[in-house]
């Protein structure tokens, strides 16, 4: 929260509390940071900052999700200058939000996963938009889509358009990636593989939960940044450091930096 203070964003925390199976009653809060919070609507970047409760190990959780939320902080920092420059943009602006209580606390189910997800599209679904538009209602309604980045960090990482409406943006990862690539500005892939690609040119419906699905119940755009197979050290006492391959990383936050930048018409 400080660092994104120091960073002139506005931040705000959703402070909530819920029953969990395992530890009963248990404070949750969200964290969201907003460059400038009296835009109309946003450019919405999320990712969870909890790491699975795992009773025999402590669960470090690289990729899970530590990474996405450095990919952010990281973002916010690498382009202050950009961000500085457009945060008086009234018609729309960029929103970090750190969900947490994403994990499931025993087994995965409606009521024992995303916590915070659950909880915060329920608040802005209900909490209505004074300057809103006949479209644009409700503080949920300011979404103008929903980026969200989960289990990054490990090699070879393969990305695919999972929802239909969104599929014009993913094609703006797909774009980035190859005009990077072509310019020499990503690093070697970690495979060595010259055709190498993250952003594969398909779609596919994998079903997979994670804290979108509150927020496209309520038909909030979804862009789902979740390679797919996930990583091999999901849910594993190996999700760590060694796990993560920084190449990789740097070149995530290149494309998405382009992405953030073409989405808010930004010049970089």
């Amino acid at each position: 929260m400080n660092y994104m203070n120091a960073l002139g964003w506005t931040v705000e925390t959703d402070v909530f509390k819920d029953s969990t199976p395992v530890f009963g009653t248990l404070q949750f809060t969200n964290v969201i940071a907003k460059l400038n919070p009296n835009a109309q609507r946003f450019l919405t970047l999320a990712c969870h900052y909890d790491s699975k409760y795992v009773k025999e190990y402590i669960f470090n959780g690289a990729t899970d999700s530590a990474v996405p939320c450095s990919m952010m902080l990281n973002m916010a920092y690498v382009m202050r200058n950009v961000f500085n420059s457009a945060k008086n943009k009234s018609n729309i602006s960029l929103q970090f939000i750190f969900f947490d209580g994403e994990e499931a606390f025993k087994e995965w189910s409606d009521t024992d996963s995303l916590y915070g997800a659950r909880h915060l599209a329920q608040l802005w679904g209900n909490e209505p938009y004074s300057r809103g538009t006949q479209d644009r209602t409700t503080q949920l309604d300011r979404i103008d889509v929903l980026v969200l980045l989960d289990l990054l960090g490990a090699p070879d990482p393969s990305f695919f358009s999972f929802f239909p409406d969104t599929s014009s943006w993913y094609r703006v990862l797909i774009n980035a990636e190859q005009n990077l690539s072509s310019r020499g500005q990503l690093e070697r892939y970690s495979s060595g593989r010259p055709q190498q690609s993250y952003f594969k040119k398909r779609s596919m419906y994998a079903g997979i939960e994670d804290d979108h699905v509150p927020f496209m119940k309520r038909d909030v755009p979804v862009l789902h940044l979740i390679p797919y197979p996930f990583p091999s050290v999901w849910h594993k006492q190996s999700d760590n450091l060694n796990a993560i391959d920084f190449t990789t990383c740097e070149n995530l936050n290149k494309i998405f930096r382009v992405f953030v930048a073409e989405y808010l018409h930004l010049r970089i």
